[in-house]
């Protein structure tokens, strides 16, 4: 198996080049990255639909990776409950060598093969859940290890990686494998890949957090009121569904908590 994201850059003699080059250099092999995921869509659409199914149920969605990978995924999760207003739990990410990876890479974590699932295991997974396994070469033994067992229990398991007939492309039900090429610094897979598994984490958690009913029109109307800009931003899309004051409107959200229960409130008592 020929291990893309690791392959020479197709660039050399980089530490010679001056600012402008590098930066045209990295922008050029970026432009690679939203192709690449497009030829994707097709399997992510297949997925979504079949996670969607399970979450309608109860159950959540986990993303499970290492180093860059791990980081990803938990951004994608911790994003979740603020913008879309659903419960912390629902959308997981967890990462090899615990929440202090995060920062700060542990040594050998991701070569753990039982780790993976002892993780997932603390949140008492079942039929009814996802796991998303996150690897741009494919390899992680830390993920493997997870979905193996996740896939013999039922759960519904996908992966990320960039590297087609990868170990994780064969394992999981539904293979994204975004091609995006060698790295522009060889070996790099923080760069293209990282870019490519960011972007399709976008369209999973997007479309599913729509499906699930948390966007009206194009509005997050269960998004969180965490600091006076979203207030505003909340404020402002009650305007757009009923014709009050500002500050009528303003109160309605603080009091109720979200866009929706604000003008779901108004409505049941303005009829």
């Amino acid at each position: 198996m020929k291990n893309i994201t690791e392959s020479n850059s197709i660039y050399d003699h980089l530490d010679e080049m001056n600012t402008l080059e590098l930066l045209n250099g990295i922008n050029t092999e970026d432009k690679k990255v939203a192709i690449a995921v497009e030829q994707e869509i097709p399997v992510i659409q297949r997925f979504v639909d079949a996670c969607f199914l399970r979450m309608v149920k109860g159950g959540r969605l986990f993303y499970l990776g290492a180093g860059t990978s791990g980081r990803l995924g938990v951004v994608d999760a911790s994003e979740c409950p603020p913008t879309f207003g659903i419960d912390h739990g629902i959308v997981v990410g967890l990462i090899a060598g615990g929440d202090n990876a995060i920062r700060k890479a542990v040594e050998f974590a991701e070569d753990d093969k039982e780790q993976g699932w002892n993780d997932l295991s603390e949140f008492e997974v079942s039929e009814l859940d996802t796991v998303v396994g996150i690897a741009a070469s494919g390899r992680t033994p830390y993920v493997l290890g997870a979905l193996e067992i996740a896939k013999k229990k039922g759960l519904l398991t996908a992966g990320i990686s960039c590297n087609p007939n990868s170990p994780l492309a064969e394992l999981a039900d539904f293979a994204i494998t975004p091609e995006v090429g060698p790295e522009f610094v060889t070996g790099s897979t923080r760069m293209k890949s990282g870019t490519a598994q960011k972007l399709v984490l976008n369209m999973i958690s997007t479309s599913l957090m729509i499906k699930l009913g948390k966007v009206k029109g194009n509005k997050m109307i269960d998004m969180q009121l965490s600091n006076h800009k979203l207030v505003d931003r909340g404020t402002r899309m009650i305007l757009s569904e009923i014709e009050i004051p500002y500050e009528t409107a303003q109160e309605l959200l603080i009091t109720h908590g979200s866009v929706r229960k604000a003008v779901e409130f108004y409505k049941q008592n303005n009829k």
